[in-house]
């Protein structure tokens, strides 16, 4: 049995699901290097909720559609444990518009962080995972949705689900794993964001399981896909979404 222990870094993991993924990739036993964009008191309980628990992580800032924060952040992990087991791109943000507004600065905005962002945090990852490594990104049920108003964000989430095979076949013969988690909607700050009661209320009686998902229901996901069991998923996208066709 390997005595190493392993390291998870988490993008967007102040709040929200990238929240729970990292508390619970730190519950399996990684060292979690907790990346946050803006809010630093945030990340800091983040890391505080895992050394209370007995686990061991840091907080390092990094915008991920800024190629030298990416690299910076990449570099600072390394620094300080010395090797990259996990990455999880968990960063990303969602505001709504009708496409024939035209709104060019809001469509760049998402696209610079979603797909850009993904794409950076992604390269770096192919360069400095270890070899049996796993990188997972995070998707979103509503490609297949067609929402009125998704159209910057569903194309941000498509480009994304594009990028994965993609790596995946280019990492061939480091046993490194690729895969996306497209969470349906989940009981979070972004989901929540803009929405009216009545809209939440549809949305969460959507799925079959008639509830919100929960971002521990997304970190479940992740934990299988970063840990031994789903050493033998690659190149695909698990849309944990409670049913939601």
């Amino acid at each position: 049995m390997s005595t190493i222990t392993k390291v998870a870094l988490v993008t967007g993991a102040s709040r929200g699901i990238g929240r729970a993924v990292a508390l619970r990739l730190a519950d399996d036993g990684f060292i979690v290097v907790v990346s946050f964009a803006g809010n630093a008191q945030k990340a800091a309980e983040v890391v505080n909720d895992i050394k209370q628990a007995g686990g061991t992580a840091i907080a390092l800032q990094a915008d991920v559609a800024n190629t030298a924060d990416v690299e910076q952040l990449f570099q600072q992990a390394l620094s300080t444990f010395g090797r990259i087991d996990v990455v999880v791109n968990s960063a990303g943000i969602m505001s709504l518009s009708p496409i024939a507004a035209g709104d060019l600065a809001q469509f760049d905005q998402i696209i610079a962080t979603n797909l850009r962002g993904t794409y950076i945090v992604l390269a770096q990852a192919a360069r400095h995972v270890a070899d049996g490594g796993r990188i997972i990104v995070l998707s979103s049920t509503a490609i297949a949705k067609a929402f009125p108003t998704y159209g910057a964000y569903i194309a941000s989430k498509a480009g994304v689900e594009g990028l994965v095979p993609v790596l995946a076949n280019e990492l061939r013969g480091r046993s490194i794993t690729v895969n996306a988690v497209a969470p349906g909607p989940v009981a979070t700050e972004l989901f929540f964001n803009g929405k009216s009661e009545a809209l939440v209320e549809q949305m969460s009686k959507a799925p079959p399981l008639e509830r919100l998902g929960q971002p521990e229901d997304i970190a479940r996901v992740v934990s299988f896909l970063a840990g031994p069991d789903g050493g033998w998923v690659n190149a695909q996208v698990l849309r944990a979404n409670g049913g939601l066709a």
